[in-house]
């Protein structure tokens, strides 16, 4: 059974929204370390918090990294995932210089690209099935 915790109220709504987005570097060039990918935890967590969201997990490989947030409806995924990664990338050169070099074609840590995908609630076949059985007036 869920608890209320997981459930986050605002002014006007009651929302539950995660989003799985995934990062990959520039190039898929194989540059994070252990150390690297505590220090983008720690950005990823700031940037969510300016966001009003949260970062509720997060790991990564050599290549990419897996982040798991909950962020309120006032906010477009889109928009959180940009600055995300703008300001990874920024901090990330100036606090491990040796990321500047596996940047160095087009200055930039992450590709432009970026999967999202939401996450939780019901399958789509029962909510389907939830908004056919409404009693529809004639």
């Amino acid at each position: 059974m869920e608890t209320k915790k997981a459930i986050r109220t605002g002014r006007h709504c009651v929302f539950k929204l995660h989003a799985h987005l995934v990062f990959v570097t520039r190039y898929r060039g194989k540059v994070f370390t252990g150390a690297h990918l505590n220090s983008l935890e720690l950005l990823f967590d700031r940037v969510c918090r300016d966001f009003e969201a949260e970062l509720q997990e997060f790991n990564g490989e050599t290549d990419h990294v897996h982040l798991l947030v909950n962020f309120p409806p006032k906010v477009a995924v889109s928009r959180l995932v940009n600055s995300l990664k703008g300001v990874s990338s920024r901090r990330m050169k100036l606090l491990h210089p040796e990321l500047v070099q596996p940047a160095y074609r087009k200055n930039s840590l992450w590709s432009p690209s970026y999967f999202a995908g939401s996450v939780g609630g019901a399958p789509l076949s029962m909510v389907k099935q939830y908004i056919e059985q409404q009693s529809r007036p004639d």
